[in-house]
């Protein structure tokens, strides 16, 4: 009786969470409280499904973030990439994707396109370009930059604490694949957006004329700040050797950076992205509901059959099953579904290893493909639609399936060669 009644909470979650009718935080709350309400998993056993790593590390990115953003660091990067770009239309999109791609790579990526975005707006609006084009190519790039990375992507963060890699094993193993991804769609939408920012020479010369040390609002706490994340960084690359866990690292560096900032910790906290961890919290317990109640066992029963003993066949289907799934619905629940199911299958035999990055790659890139499928495509649509340039869902649609097609035609060709070959 469990297993029906936690499969339709389960899927009606869901539907309420990619029909984004309701608020998303509310919903998986109450699908998890559901599953401990009806009985289906306890509340003893929910609570400890809750990933406090999970948690832990993405509020001390978010501090560290928030701490920085008070300095117009982010800003200054912007006013900088269009003198680097010298003002042309093409190279300036091709360098704030970079930008954007770099950032989310080491910060959260909806925190990266949240400082981002509205600066590329201002300077779209400085250019008298509109800024689509810019912002759905930041979209693009800061989820396959974030992709490289432990702490860039939320699904990430899930699979790493799941699975016990480290932030070097991200950077290593994914970091070369999402170079040439990027490189790939950055090439395919140079050409697809060029003949829509055209720029007029007397708008482009105003914005050269800008001065970015202007925008610099504590040079002191710039630099107090720039110092301590990247001592951050520094102990996610040696976490190994520290041992030490990442959410230990990030919230070390969340509180040496409030101390010496000497900012109230009040307000600090006050900007932490609050429903963000609560999202996570219901999903955890509603997973846990459904692993309980044996669905996952079941699904990944089934996927052995489908698969057989063949680990090329459940790698790459895993990718492109992924990667599909997430342009359908947010990649945070769809991943927090799928964790349980890639370590049954390897209770059944199969090597996790490569169907662990298979999971990254495909969930993380796959978000790319509508504005539904990652969390900071939804807060640069609605950027977007409150500064009047609404980002319809067909045109995302149009140019989100193009990059998707060629992030998992790259990753399979990657797979096959590093793990499967």
């Amino acid at each position: 009786m469990d297993a029906p009644l936690a499969a339709a909470i389960f899927l009606a979650t869901y539907a309420l969470i990619a029909s984004d009718r309701l608020d998303r935080t509310a919903v998986a709350l109450l699908g998890g409280l559901a599953m401990i309400a009806l009985h289906i998993i306890d509340q003893e056993a929910a609570f400890a499904a809750i990933d406090l790593n999970v948690l832990f590390l993405l509020a001390g990115m978010m501090i560290l973030a928030g701490i920085l953003r008070r300095t117009g660091f982010f800003q200054l990067v912007a006013i900088r990439a269009v003198k680097i770009a010298a003002g042309d239309p093409v190279r300036l999109l091709i360098v704030l994707s970079l930008v954007t791609a770099v950032l989310s790579a080491f910060l959260d990526n909806v925190t990266t396109v949240v400082l981002v975005a509205p600066v590329t707006l201002y300077i779209a609006r400085s250019l008298r370009v509109s800024p689509v084009p810019f912002l759905i190519s930041e979209v693009f790039a800061s989820n396959i930059g974030g992709t490289a990375t432990l702490i860039g992507d939320p699904p990430n963060i899930l699979i790493g604490s799941a699975s016990g890699f480290g932030f070097v094993d991200f950077l290593v193993t994914l970091g070369p694949p999402v170079v040439v991804i990027l490189g790939a769609s950055l090439l395919a939408l140079r050409f697809a957006f060029a003949a829509e920012i055209e720029v007029h020479a007397e708008a482009r010369d105003r914005v050269l004329a800008l001065d970015e040390r202007e925008v610099v609002t504590d040079p002191r706490l710039l630099r107090v700040s720039l110092a301590v994340i990247g001592a951050t960084l520094v102990g996610f690359l040696l976490e190994g050797p520290l041992g030490l866990g990442s959410a230990t690292i990030a919230l070390l560096g969340a509180t040496v950076l409030i101390l010496l900032a000497r900012v109230d910790p009040v307000e600090v906290f006050s900007e932490i992205e609050w429903p963000t961890l609560f999202f996570f919290v219901g999903l955890f317990i509603l997973v846990g509901g459904v692993v309980q109640a044996g669905l996952v066992a079941g699904v990944a029963d089934l996927l052995l059959r489908i698969t057989g003993d063949n680990q090329a066949v459940a790698t790459i289907g895993l990718l492109w099953l992924s990667g599909i799934a997430s342009g359908v619905i947010d990649n945070i629940p769809y991943t927090t579904a799928m964790l349980p199911i890639v370590e049954r299958l390897g209770h059944n035999g199969l090597q996790t290893e490569p169907l662990w990055w298979s999971l990254a790659l495909g969930a993380s890139l796959g978000g790319n493909a509508t504005l539904v499928g990652a969390s900071a495509n939804v807060v640069v649509a609605n950027l977007a639609a409150r500064a009047g340039h609404p980002i319809s869902f067909r045109t995302f649609l149009g140019y989100g399936l193009l990059v998707v097609a060629c992030s998992l035609a790259i990753s399979s060709l990657y797979l096959w060669f590093r793990f499967l070959g």
